[in-house]
């Protein structure tokens, strides 16, 4: 599955459950780890863990491969990996916290500096 496909699958799961501060980071030219880096606010473990299930449902669905969830006990920050499209769902404080999206940025302008 292309990964763009894997990509719309996961955000519309996230739509479908009323993920809120949806980020799309194509990461494709700063690591071969993944194409796609999605990260979700939820608005309380519950509801992480609700979006979580319902990525995974959907990539199923779709036959794709689900590599591993991680951080669903807890609920604060679960990764859900499906290869080419790693998805973040955060609660508010870990998000602000660990601001993925401004460790990532640095490096696209580096890359791009360097191109």
């Amino acid at each position: 599955m292309k990964s763009e496909k894997l990509r719309d699958i996961a955000v519309e799961a996230l739509k479908e459950m009323k993920g809120s501060d949806i980020t799309i980071m194509d990461v494709r030219s700063l690591t071969s780890i993944t194409d796609y880096m999605i990260i979700c606010t939820g608005r309380s473990s519950r509801h992480a863990k609700a979006l979580a299930e319902t990525v995974v449902i959907k990539a199923k669905e779709n036959k794709a491969s689900v590599v591993r969830t991680e951080g669903d006990r807890e609920g604060d920050w679960i990764l859900v990996d499906l290869g080419d499209a790693v998805i973040h769902i955060m609660l508010p404080a870990a998000r602000t916290f660990y601001s993925l999206e401004d460790l990532w940025e640095p490096l696209k302008d580096l890359r791009e500096q360097n191109s």
